[in-house]
């Protein structure tokens, strides 16, 4: 069965193939939620992926045999073959991925069950009464709807109210109150869809029924804890949220989303904020969020009398049976930044990308940002640390002329390191930076590796074959690490799963199937 699934796929790769190519590989994780492809020809053509084919169907079908053989979840996959039509594939359960994106190479999950410690859940919590009212949502509600019933020519079609009982067993299953504002709201209308359509309500969100509210909060909270670190982003970033308002997690218990964008983004009501927020703000979460959620307003009473305001201003269109709002353009700050940090920098900037600094980078400017929790240096090198040693920031990404992290010693907030440097350095200072639980020392020089045994709190680990190698033979890989990160481009599957395997994962029931195509 598995020998009559993957064939199609290689098909594929040789169908797609340039003239003149040697070899082939296709990497791939498929399963429920689909699949992702990486991979290319040899001699390369260009980009690593270009011309890749990504046979959806075909690598589904495979990704579904291999669960009912083997009982997988979710799949990853190498494909490697020939132009002579000879083939190899290899297969495991995705604890072990291909990693995309800049220096690829491998990331395995040792413990699925452990959670990254996220800053949001140290925040102070917030002491403030919630912004919202439910008379004047009501009130705003109903407003909203006869507006929008006079310029559409017709009322919305909305479900019938949800029971008072509908509602508490709502709660019960969430675990938490919904805000005032909204639980009204639900008093009104069970969601804006019936049947397969809906009326975005919320500025083009559907506004989800309490079943597929609590499903969606259910599904959520199921899925497994994301282990890796944003190594793409290249801008300097000046984020719009308020400090300390919204807890700075990719995800949160307190988080209740109520409507979709349907593309993977949600609005929320935040139940539990942080210090200066208000309980029942509105943020947006989801797929394009991991870094913290965005904050959109103080309550959905606010949203509603913003909505309002809007279609005061005669600020929408009208797109078939639908109204689609549109906010004003805001003015941002600078959203990518080529070269030196500016002289003068926002005091409320909470996160700095900067790239492709021609010269070293002086980071004295930053200690007007005492809110600074990111900080990000992509091929751009510094070499003085002491700016950062008193701000808060939590992720840090540099390149260090001298690899002195003398600066770092005893840094309060920091928890993700990824260190590239130009010298030799010394990891020891490193020993006294309490909630560091990420590192990546792929890029750097490491005289000596084994220091990292002593980083008890360390939770995620990227280096490469060579650096592994040695800490493994050592004996000094340190026994909190999680997950971990290959990271040499070129390693196959194999490589990452031997490597696995040397951490302690079990990977005896890998699957290995060579086969050839017939010629034509």
């Amino acid at each position: 069965m598995v020998e009559q699934a993957v064939r199609p796929i290689v098909e594929a790769i040789v169908a797609n193939a340039p003239s003149g190519w040697t070899d082939a590989v296709l990497h791939s994780k498929a399963g429920p939620g689909g699949t992702s492809v990486t991979g290319g020809y040899t001699p390369r053509r260009g980009r690593w992926n270009d011309g890749v084919p990504n046979p959806y169907v075909e690598l589904m079908a495979l990704a579904l045999t291999l669960r009912e053989d083997r009982g997988w979840e979710s799949v990853s996959l190498e494909i490697r073959c020939r132009p002579s039509g000879e083939y190899r594939l290899v297969a495991f359960h995705d604890a072990v991925t291909r990693v995309t994106g800049t220096g690829g190479g491998f990331q395995v999950v040792l413990d699925p069950d452990y959670q990254l410690p996220q800053p949001g859940l140290h925040q102070e919590p917030c002491t403030a009464a919630p912004a919202g009212d439910s008379e004047l949502a009501v009130t705003r509600f109903r407003a909203y709807l006869e507006r929008r019933a006079t310029i559409l020519g017709q009322p919305d079609e909305l479900p019938p109210p949800a029971t008072a009982a509908a509602i508490d067993a709502a709660e019960r299953r969430l675990g938490r109150r919904l805000p005032a504002d909204l639980r009204a709201l639900y008093a009104i209308a069970d969601g804006d869809g019936l049947g397969y359509e809906t009326r975005g309500l919320f500025r083009g969100n559907t506004w989800l029924s309490l079943e597929s509210l609590v499903a969606e909060r259910t599904e959520w909270a199921s899925e497994r804890p994301w282990f890796g670190w944003d190594l793409e982003w290249d801008s300097v970033v000046f984020d719009t949220t308020p400090a300390n308002t919204v807890r700075r997690c990719g995800g949160h218990r307190g988080w209740v989303r109520f409507a979709t964008s349907e593309d993977g983004n949600y609005l929320a009501v935040d139940t539990d904020p942080a210090q200066d927020g208000r309980p029942g703000q509105i943020i947006r979460t989801g797929r394009d969020y991991h870094d913290g959620p965005s904050y959109v307003a103080e309550s959905v009473t606010s949203l509603l009398g913003h909505y309002l305001e809007l279609l005061d201003q005669g600020a929408y269109e009208i797109r078939g049976e639908y109204i689609s709002l549109l906010e004003p353009a805001r003015a941002h700050a600078p959203q990518q930044i080529i070269g030196d940090i500016p002289d003068e920098v926002p005091s409320t900037i909470q996160a700095i990308h900067i790239n492709d600094a021609t010269a070293l980078v002086d980071l004295a400017p930053l200690t007007a940002a005492p809110n600074l929790r990111r900080l990000h240096l992509n091929r751009s090198t510094t070499a003085d640390l002491t700016p950062v040693r008193e701000l808060p920031v939590e992720s840090l990404r540099i390149t260090l002329d001298d690899g002195n992290l003398t600066a770092l010693a005893g840094h309060r907030h920091l928890a993700s390191l990824d260190l590239t440097t130009t010298a030799p350095t010394d990891l020891a200072p490193l020993r006294t930076v309490p909630h560091l639980h990420g590192l990546d020392l792929s890029g750097a020089d490491v005289p000596d590796p084994t220091v990292l045994a002593e980083l008890t709190g360390l939770r995620y680990l990227s280096l490469t074959g060579g650096q592994w190698t040695t800490l493994l033979n050592e004996g000094t890989v340190p026994s909190t690490v999680t997950a971990a990160r290959l990271a040499d481009e070129d390693s196959s599957l194999d490589d990452a799963l031997a490597w696995a395997a040397r951490l302690g994962l079990n990977t005896e029931n890998a699957l290995r199937v060579t086969g050839t195509l017939k010629q034509p």
